[in-house]
């Protein structure tokens, strides 16, 4: 006998496993395939006899009984699209949208590995999925024609399911995987009304907190550096903002668009010192705009925070860099990716399952630039 068939005629089967366990093959069964119902102390006694005995499951013979491909597709959809006028911007935005082209490469992808956004979202997912044995696959829907590739990929059932970071609020993606069937979670609330579980956080309430945090510090000469407000999010954090310094007497300060880059944060700081050299506080919504911020009153001779205080928003390793670190309105963005991650485990184990919406709280991460 061959040494390639006597590791077969050796290698552990179900049965092994069930004797370890010390319960029925129906039953080992049943938790290597992830059914529901098993008791967890069952649960880690097959799995704890799975590793002492070696067993490798079948994948492909699992996935002719179960149906599940045990794959799930993280879509990253419209960075780097070719979906405005000729002259727009398409570079992401570190809410899940895009504005503004002279960020764009033209490397498929390029603007994706260099926000850290993205990276966090992908790092939420991986961590929700490996204890389960399960990995995604990164799918970036960039242009109409991938787009389509990634819809038939989902269509087909290569993967359970998607969680979806949709960059644009005109991608067709999130309603056509809805109309197939397709399970589908979204990162963040869909522009419009659709019939999808998303994950999202109260950006309002996150603007408020670094409004009031600003007002303690006693800045009066206060601006904002918002994010595209065709936005959703961006819309949230400008309202919630706005609201707060009302409520506290202030219904007008001054407020550039930037487009969530560190470049955009830049210009958009020139020109509020240019128009207001007196203002002295900042908020700013996101890091990297703040960062870019940080630059210009640095190269100004500004102090942060003794002349001008600086919030950011999002807490991403952008506000860790900068100099001085930047206090900012944390999203938990890993802990939002993971959410994303067991909804859809969930609507793939229950198709019929209603959509569901988990809304997170923002925190406000006290650092030295204010």
């Amino acid at each position: 006998m061959s040494d390639r068939a006597r590791t077969a005629a050796h290698s552990p089967t179900l049965e092994d496993v069930a004797r370890a366990a010390g319960v029925s093959r129906a039953t080992v069964s049943r938790v290597i395939n992830g059914t529901r119902n098993v008791d967890p102390e069952i649960q880690r006694t097959v799995r704890d006899a799975v590793t002492a005995t070696g067993y490798v499951p079948n994948r492909a013979a699992r996935a002719l009984v179960t149906r599940r491909a045990d794959t799930v597709a993280l879509v990253v959809s419209g960075a780097g699209a070719d979906t405005g006028p000729p002259d727009a911007d398409t570079g992401p935005r570190e809410d899940g949208s895009v504005h503004g082209g002279e960020e764009r490469d033209g490397d498929a992808g390029g603007p994706l590995f260099s926000d850290p956004f993205f990276g966090r979202i992908a790092a939420g997912v991986v961590e929700f999925l490996r204890p389960r044995g399960m990995h995604p696959v990164l799918m970036l829907a960039e242009s109409p024609a991938a787009r389509d590739q990634v819809f038939d990929y989902l269509r087909r059932g290569h993967a359970d399911g998607a969680v979806l970071v949709s960059t644009h609020a005109a991608d067709p993606l999130p309603a056509r995987l809805v109309e197939a069937g397709v399970p589908a979670v979204l990162f963040a609330r869909p522009p419009r009304p659709l019939p999808v579980s998303y994950v999202d956080l109260a950006h309002r309430d996150g603007a408020r907190l670094a409004a009031e945090h600003l007002l303690a510090r006693g800045c009066r000469r206060v601006a904002t550096v918002n994010g595209p407000l065709d936005v959703l999010a961006c819309q949230e954090r400008a309202a919630g903002f706005q609201d707060a310094m009302a409520r506290a007497g202030s219904p007008y300060f001054p407020s550039v668009e930037g487009n969530f880059t560190l470049e955009s944060g830049e210009r958009a700081m020139a020109q509020l010192l240019a128009r207001h050299p007196g203002l002295d506080g900042l908020f700013v919504a996101n890091d990297l705009m703040a960062q870019g911020a940080l630059h210009v009153l640095r190269e100004q001779g500004r102090r942060v925070p003794e002349d001008v205080a600086v919030v950011g928003f999002d807490d991403s390793s952008a506000a860790r860099a900068a100099r001085p670190r930047l206090t900012t309105v944390r999203q938990p963005v890993e802990r939002m990716a993971a959410e994303m991650t067991r909804l859809l485990l969930e609507h793939v184990e229950q198709p019929d399952r209603s959509p569901a919406s988990v809304i997170f709280e923002p925190t406000l991460v006290t650092r030295h630039s204010a």
